[in-house]
């Protein structure tokens, strides 16, 4: 997009109605307003599913051009993905830029992306999108050469960006790759502590409750995907057991395949955590349907059944008695309340993963004890003149590990 605002006019042709259509049509605006434009009115026309000629049906699409017109619309927003036949016959209906939710995320994402790792993956993301949709344009074939070698039908400009374009996949690809088997070793390097991930809809103060249970400081931004690149931090528990807590990129409703196949290393952190901490806006009017939505998209990035923690933020937002009524963990993350009560949550889930264990250590091996007290709940512990009996409740990986450092 442009550097000064777009007027940008929204259009959906579907068979969404009611709140569901509000909702979609509400997460479609904030797509909007995110990336930099400015929303000068809707579009609405009740199919059972999209033409798939131009999305719109001809008489909605000759309405639809007037009404930009007179709105000043410099932009045509589709409210679903389109096709390039659908693409084509809006640009040549209405004679605006055309551009659809799958493109406006990603437009998001670039404005975003701040780390190398983020901006490899954004840009595989959009040629992934682009490929199937360059189009052949006047004068894209190239003139036959001459001399040896050059002689015969030449290749179309169409077909050399298609080539380049794959090469660049290729390529981004390849650097991705190392940077997943670069996580792969630091989780197997962490691999004896318990890992906690934020996920939640977007906008739903992910980051400001990462700075608030961690005590870092700062927070999260008030806008839509704020935060693209996982950020990890270390969370001691009321029972001195520490964790590592990471953020990730926010959900929306059908979060573009192209984004989860780009950010596959980034949502790994999701799906090899041992618990989610599933953040929800708390005074958002449809906080369920976003619920709803991420539990969709977890689903699909194979993190479905992961023991979760639902928490419900913003609860500052809320009457009192609102607040009380949250089926979850209620906090308020700007405002510090319902901290320690999650940390305690937390700690008591994660209770669950661990096994009582009674370890008889040598005098000497006072490492091994600290290891012990470290990482585990000491619940008795007992010297003689030559060991110390230590009962603790400890992590499974860490009983065993320590386990076999008395074997030894």
């Amino acid at each position: 997009m442009t550097d000064g605002p777009e007027r940008a006019l929204m259009v959906y042709a579907g068979p969404r109605r009611g709140a569901d259509l509000a909702f979609y049509l509400e997460e479609l605006r904030g797509l909007c307003e995110a990336a930099g434009a400015e929303v000068a009115g809707d579009v609405v026309q009740n199919l059972p599913q999209p033409d798939a000629h131009g999305y719109l049906g001809s008489g909605k699409l000759t309405e639809t051009a007037q009404d930009a017109a007179e709105l000043g619309a410099t932009l045509l927003v589709a409210a679903d993905s389109l096709s390039s036949r659908q693409e084509r016959e809006l640009e040549r209906q209405t004679h605006l830029k055309i551009v659809d939710r799958t493109a406006l995320i990603l437009d998001i994402f670039a404005q975003r992306a701040i780390t190398q790792e983020g901006k490899l993956q954004v840009e595989l993301a959009q040629l992934t999108y682009l490929l199937p949709r360059l189009r052949r344009s006047a004068g894209s074939l190239s003139r036959l050469g001459g001399g040896i070698g050059t002689r015969g039908p030449g290749e179309s400009k169409l077909e050399s960006d298609r080539r380049r374009l794959r090469q660049r996949i290729a390529e981004l690809e390849r650097r991705l790759a190392v940077v997943e088997r670069q996580r792969a070793v630091s989780r197997q390097e962490r691999r004896d502590t318990a890992r906690v991930a934020l996920v939640g809809y977007t906008n739903a103060g992910k980051s400001t409750l990462l700075h608030a249970l961690t005590q870092g400081g700062g927070g999260g931004e008030d806008r839509l995907f704020a935060t693209l690149d996982p950020l990890t931090r270390r969370l001691l528990l009321p029972n001195r057991q520490e964790v590592l807590l990471t953020d990730t990129v926010g959900f929306v409703q059908d979060l573009p395949t192209e984004l989860v196949a780009a950010f596959r290393a980034t949502l790994e952190e999701t799906v090899f955590a041992d618990i989610l901490l599933h953040v929800v806006d708390a005074s958002h009017p449809e906080w369920q349907r976003q619920m709803d939505a991420v539990q969709a998209t977890l689903r699909a990035i194979g993190a479905g059944d992961l023991p979760q923690i639902e928490v419900f933020n913003k609860i500052d937002r809320l009457a009192p008695s609102a607040a009380s009524g949250l089926p979850g963990v209620a906090v308020s993350a700007t405002a510090r309340l319902g901290i320690e009560g999650l940390r305690a949550a937390i700690s008591d889930r994660l209770r669950e993963r661990r096994v009582l264990r009674l370890f008889v250590i040598p005098l000497s091996r006072g490492d091994i004890l600290a290891q012990v007290r470290a990482h585990g709940e000491v619940l008795k512990e007992e010297a003689s003149e030559t060991d110390m009996r230590v009962e603790a409740l400890i992590d499974r990986a860490w009983a065993g590990r320590i386990a076999s450092q008395l074997h030894d």
